[in-house]
Formats: C-alpha cells, sequence, structure tokens
C-alpha cells in the first residue's frame, strides 16, 4: 500500500515547519520531500490547508474508566477513590471493559490520538481486543493493587496478558507490569512484581508522588520518602514509566535520573484534582523524559491530549512566572516524540523517513487558524481537537475527513452509556 499526503505544511522533528509532500509505504514513511507527478499511489490525500503533526502519544490514562465520566467531580483524590470510584469499578464486568475502552478509543481517535498507555482492569483482554479493532496503538497493564485479598492472582493475570499479547496486532500492542501505587502496594509484594519483571524481562508502569497525601503517608509507614522505598525493591532496573510525579525533593529527581524512569504528567487531572504541579522544568533540565497524559476521563474529564499540550505550555509559565518555562515547542514534543520514548515505542513520535507512519492531519480552514504565522503556536495556543481530520497509524487510515473508519462511533455510543447506566444505576 502507497499513499501519498499531497502538499501538507509539515512538522519537521527539529520544531520547524514547511510545505511538501508525504508518501507512506505499507506503515513506513517512505519519504518526506516533494513527489515525482508521474509516481503511482493506492490513495492520495490532499493536505493543502492541513497542519501535519506526529500523533499524540497519552502516556498514561485508564481507558474504560469512561464509562465514569462525570460521575464523581470536585472532590479530593481519596475520597475520590474510596467513595465513589473503586466501589463502581469493582461490579465492572466484561463487557463493561470493553465499551469503556471502545469509547476511549472513539475519543481518542477523534481528537488525534495514535497511541495510549493503559492501566486498568480486570479483563485488559478486552482492552486489547479494541486496540486491534481500532487500530491504536496500546501499551496495557493490569492494575495490580497489593492490599487486595486476591493481590497474587491479579498479578497472574498480569503476566497472562504479557504472555498473550505482548507483541500482538502486528506489533501494535505492547504490555508493562502496573503496580498501582505505593500506598496500595506495600514494598513485600513490589517485590514480588519484580520477581516477575525479572522473569519477563517486562517493564513496569505505575503511578508515583500524586499527592502530599501519600508522600506523608510513606514516610509515616516506612520512614522514606516513595522513590527510596520502591527504589529499594528493584522495580525501577527495568525500564519504568511513573505517573505524576508532583511531589518530588532532590533526591527521588536524583533517583529518576539514575533510574532513567520516564515521567508522564498529567496536568489536566492534577489541576481538576489540586494535587499540584509536576516540577517539570527541573526535570527537564536534568535531562529527564517528560511525556504527557490525560489520566482517567473521570478524573480529567477527557481523553484530549491536545488539550494536555495546551496546559502544559501554559501552567507552568505561572507556575516558575517564565513566559518560556515550557515552549509551544517543547509542549507538543511532549505530546509526541517524549510520549513515544517514554511508553517504549522506538520508532514513532517524529516525521521522518523510516519512522512509522503514525500522523495526524488538522484542517487549518478555520478563524482560529487565521492569520496563520506559525501553525505549531496556533496548534498549542489557539487550535482544539476539531480541527483534527484525518488519523494514521501504521500506514492505515483511521479517521479521514473526520470520518471513523475502524469503529462504529454511533453503537459504541450506545453501549457504553448502557453500561454506564447499569453500573451507576443513574
Amino acid at each position: 500500500m502507497k499513499t501519498l499526503i499531497r502538499k501538507p505544511i509539515v512538522l519537521e522533528p527539529d520544531g520547524t515547519f514547511r510545505e511538501t509532500d508525504i508518501i507512506i509505504k505499507d506503515d513506513k514513511i517512505s519519504h518526506v520531500d516533494l513527489s515525482d507527478d508521474l509516481e503511482v499511489f493506492d490513495h492520495t490525500i490532499d493536505g493543502r490547508g492541513k497542519f501535519v503533526v506526529p500523533g499524540f502519544i497519552n502516556a498514561h490514562t485508564h481507558a474504560s474508566m469512561t464509562l465514569l465520566r462525570s460521575y464523581a467531580d470536585d472532590k479530593e483524590l481519596m475520597a475520590w477513590l474510596n467513595e465513589d470510584i473503586w466501589p463502581i469499578e469493582a461490579k465492572m464486568t466484561r463487557e463493561d471493559i470493553y465499551w469503556g475502552a471502545a469509547l476511549a478509543a472513539v475519543e481518542m481517535i477523534k481528537s488525534g490520538t495514535t497511541a495510549f498507555a493503559d492501566m486498568y482492569g480486570p479483563f485488559m483482554d478486552e482492552v486489547a481486543k479494541i486496540v486491534d479493532e481500532s487500530g491504536l496503538r496500546g501499551v496495557l497493564s493490569r492494575g495490580l493493587i497489593g492490599v487486595a485479598p486476591d493481590a497474587d492472582e491479579k498479578l497472574a493475570e498480569n503476566v497472562d496478558l504479557y504472555r498473550d499479547f505482548n507483541g500482538a496486532a502486528d506489533g501494535r500492542i505492547s504490555v508493562m507490569l502496573g503496580p498501582h501505587a505505593i500506598y496500595t502496594c506495600p514494598p513485600d509484594y513490589l517485590k514480588k512484581v519484580e520477581r516477575e519483571a525479572t522473569r519477563l524481562n517486562c517493564e513496569i508502569h505505575i503511578h508515583m508522588n500524586e499527592t502530599l497525601t501519600e508522600v506523608n503517608d510513606c514516610r509515616k509507614n516506612y520512614g522514606r520518602r516513595p522513590f527510596e522505598i520502591v527504589a529499594e525493591s528493584g522495580l525501577f532496573d527495568h525500564g519504568t514509566l511513573a505517573a505524576h510525579c508532583v511531589h518530588l525533593d532532590e533526591s527521588e529527581i536524583d533517583i529518576i535520573k539514575r533510574h532513567n524512569i520516564r515521567v508522564a504528567h498529567n496536568p489536566g487531572s492534577n489541576l481538576k484534582l489540586a494535587s499540584g504541579i509536576c516540577p517539570v522544568t527541573k526535570l527537564m533540565r536534568e535531562g529527564i523524559t517528560v511525556a504527557l497524559g490525560t489520566d482517567g476521563a473521570s478524573s480529567n474529564n477527557n481523553l484530549d491530549m491536545l488539550e494536555e499540550i495546551k496546559l502544559a505550555a501554559l501552567i507552568h509559565k505561572v507556575d516558575r512566572m517564565d513566559p518560556l518555562a515550557v515552549t509551544a515547542a517543547e509542549a507538543i514534543q511532549m505530546g509526541t516524540e517524549n510520549g513515544a520514548r517514554a511508553i517504549g515505542l522506538k520508532d514513532v513520535g517524529r516525521i521522518e523517513k523510516g519512522m512509522k507512519a503514525d500522523l495526524v492531519l488538522l484542517d487549518m480552514n478555520s478563524a482560529a487558524w487565521t492569520p496563520c504565522f506559525n501553525p505549531a503556536s496556533l496548534l498549542v495556543y489557539s487550535g482544539n481537537s476539531s480541527a483534527v481530520d484525518t488519523v494514521i497509524v501504521d500506514g492505515k487510515i483511521l479517521m479521514e475527513n473526520h470520518e471513523l473508519k475502524t469503529l462504529d462511533e454511533e453503537k459504541v455510543l450506545a453501549e457504553a452509556a448502557n453500561c454506564a447506566r447499569r453500573l451507576t444505576n443513574k
């Protein structure tokens, strides 16, 4: 299959942009330059008036939590989890996980996300099915609660997920182990997870230092801060994606750097739950990979990565009182190339020859994009996800001219709404 995107404005890896052609052969970008007019293509996309960027990477989310969007808002984290979220999640069936993930996939494709790192459970094989059917990339982990009576069973489920789906869907699915957090996974349990990670040669996805309560409770219970406790378990020796990382001291930043831990910054969720602001500028100065995630749709309340990119560019300016704290170009990089690196994708996140063809075309024919002196700046500060016109993953078109190609949107919305009503009795 050979596809031509004719004369869009293309975001270059160095942050500049130019009008050119993109040629896709099978699953890869084969050419980023003007094409030969005599060349024959299987499919041609008119890119004039479009801005092409790498697909957005959602580095931390809980896909099937879409079923709980707006169910419990305006609460602090632990009350929200204990009183509202965990009791409902305990009732979720295989069908709920499937349709919740399908709803997430519809939302992500329509807002330009091409890959996501998901921690949820049970029935994560249903999420894998949706990744396969939708055409997205998914880095999946079964969320592990070490204090639960069935903690060992949950770990076994995560191991089975790895064995059954790592590398599935033509390589679009990969699997990590997902210990939830230090406040739900005591050190002895983390050591069990570490042993499985060693046996499988598997990476880790974990929540870290999301709230001050989490940090203070860890110090009270174990005498040290969370990163110190988890590092002692050996878990960080396997490659780690750490979500949130809001409340860090210098010793913990040193642990992150020393273990090459990749950080998933979740500005929207952290603002809504009043958890705080991740010290992104400090982390970036240390050369640490900082990506972006939406968290779940119950704590955000959407899966719109362009919104996270904008928030990342704005909140750190105010936090540091510095208009250059995170630039538009850096925010886009956090949502694309850094995201790919954070979730372990080696050949995704840049538009250049040989990279996977994971691309988003945004329509610039609107008031928000006029005049267009700098499309990258407009993408961050003026545009929104309604401009997402076409989404391509692995060279396959998932959406074109705003029309989904792989999922039945009307059916997904209806089935997800039915699941949500049954779960909540609302």
